[in-house]
């Protein structure tokens, strides 16, 4: 029986439609609507220009970090060690700009900082084959303590010569009155999107996650992407460092600390799958948005603020039991 034009553009739009109402993506950016929409009648602050301000650019940090990580869950992995990483990589900046050295030279160490420990991580991980939980469990530990070896367990706020251009930086707005970290979210969510959809790298990223023993079969060399996705993630986690300080201007070995948890819920959150195989940049981001617009919430209705952790642990436990619907119906 013939199909007709017609007929078959009705089934593409019946197609793209559920692929959209089946994507948790989609369900969780109009949940940020729904709370957006919700906190501006229900407060009077919540709306203001100074809060929004405020919540875009907090949301940056745990972003950036989540677009690092979801490569690392696409693959079936888990890196625990970002938010220590990002102490880390911030306290070998402000020490080496703290001595006297340029800019420059500080953002190249935290950056070389950041990709040494992941390719640490990677290494033991896809050639000596550790748990992936286990190592950054591990490396969680060893990046805090290094950090407190670094600045003898001390605040360091002076950044030497170059303390101005620090500042401006993480805590300037060169574009339009627009936060500098919210626009080098934005890049690296482009970049990220990019490489995950448009690359070879990206799908075998995908492949490995997917089925590691058939990737291996068809000739994805697995164990080199291993220690590439766990060097990207702490090249993230380092990025995030370094934009954090300039935004803070001033670094303490207490930060990042428990970070962890919300960089996993917004991938988790976002869509991406802990067993591998999902996920998207554009779903950490919205995911990461979520996390803040709660976390912002519970101030402004007067919620004292110890609840944060039951809804973010929450907010997981949804998204892992939607996925798990979603493969239910799958299988049917």
């Amino acid at each position: 029986m013939a199909v007709t034009l017609d007929q078959t553009i009705a089934q593409k739009q019946h197609t793209l439609l559920t692929r959209v109402f089946a994507s948790q993506t989609f369900w969780v950016v109009i949940a940020v609507i729904l709370a957006c929409l919700f906190l501006s009648v229900a407060t009077d602050s919540f709306a203001t220009s100074k809060n929004l301000y405020n919540i875009t650019r907090n949301v940056t940090f745990v972003a950036i970090v989540a677009l690092g990580m979801t490569f690392v869950i696409i693959t079936g992995g888990i890196d625990l060690s970002v938010g220590s990483v990002l102490c880390l990589c911030s306290m070998v900046l402000a020490v080496t700009m703290h001595a006297g050295y340029g800019i420059e030279v500080g953002i190249a160490a935290a950056i070389a900082t950041a990709l040494i420990i992941g390719a640490f991580n990677g290494i033991l991980i896809a050639y000596l084959g550790f748990p992936p939980f286990v190592v950054t469990l591990g490396m969680l530990s060893i990046a805090r303590s290094l950090a407190m070896v670094a600045s003898n367990n001390t605040v360091v706020f002076q950044f030497g010569p170059d303390h101005d251009k620090l500042l401006a930086l993480g805590g300037g707005a060169w574009v339009f009155g627009i936060a500098n970290p919210v626009l080098y979210t934005i890049l690296l969510a482009l970049i990220t999107g990019f490489v995950l959809r448009w690359t070879k790298f990206g799908r075998h990223i995908f492949a490995i996650g997917g089925n590691e023993h058939a990737a291996t079969l068809t000739g994805v060399p697995v164990r080199q992407i291993k220690v590439a996705v766990y060097m990207i993630s702490a090249l993230a986690a380092g990025l995030a460092g370094i934009i954090q300080t300039g935004w803070l201007g001033a670094v303490t070995t207490n930060l990042g600390n428990g970070m962890e948890l919300q960089v996993i819920a917004a991938t988790v959150i976002g869509g991406a799958n802990l067993a591998g195989g999902m996920g998207t940049a554009f779903g950490a981001v919205v995911g990461a948005a979520l996390i803040e617009v709660i976390r912002n919430s519970l101030g402004l209705l007067g919620i004292n603020a110890f609840w944060q952790g039951v809804f973010i642990g929450g907010a997981i436990l949804l998204a892992v039991l939607f996925d798990r619907l979603r493969n239910f119906r799958r299988n049917e």
